[in-house]
Parts: structure tokens; C-alpha cells; sequence
């Protein structure tokens, strides 16, 4: 039910005939094609974008370098350093 038969289509195309003329069809069909190849061309060189980018992104990675330098020193909190007193130790 949903398909065009034989003599749809030439309704389409005799309709489409004396909408546009006979010289206009060629310039017509020139187009859509250069429309389809341009819309071809772009859709491949994005297809070709996505799969630079995976390639790049499965490469393995070289481990990483030491950095160069002892690492600084730890500094002790001023409540590590003394310890709490008890309150009864201050009998003055």
C-alpha cells in the first residue's frame, strides 16, 4: 500500500515535466547531484575525523617519568608537634 507503482511514478514525472519544462530538468538533476556529492564528501571526511580520534586514543601511552628532585618534606601540625596536656598537669 505504501509503494509507488509503475503508473505513479509517471504521474510524478509528467507532473514534474510541465511544472518545470523541459530544459529546467537537466539543470535540476545537475544539482541535486553535486548536492549529493558534496553531502557524501562531508559525511566521509567526519567519518574520518572520528576514527583519527579513536586511533589516537587507543595508542599507548608511555608510563610516566619520575620527576627529577627529592619530594618536599612533611611539616608537622603545631597539635602533632605538642602534645595535649591534662589539665592536671598544670598545677601552677
Amino acid at each position: 500500500m505504501g509503494s509507488l507503482g509503475p503508473l505513479e511514478l509517471i504521474l510524478i514525472f509528467l507532473a514534474i515535466l510541465l511544472i518545470f519544462g523541459a530544459k529546467r530538468i537537466p539543470e535540476i538533476a545537475r544539482g541535486l547531484g553535486k548536492g549529493i556529492k558534496e553531502f557524501k564528501s562531508a559525511t566521509r571526511e567526519i567519518t574520518n575525523e572520528f576514527n583519527v580520534d579513536d586511533s589516537s586514543s587507543n595508542r599507548i601511552q608511555p608510563p610516566e617519568q619520575p620527576r627529577q628532585g627529592a619530594p618536599a618534606p612533611r611539616t608537622r601540625s603545631s597539635e602533632e608537634a605538642e602534645p595535649a596536656r591534662k589539665s592536671g598537669d598544670a598545677s601552677s
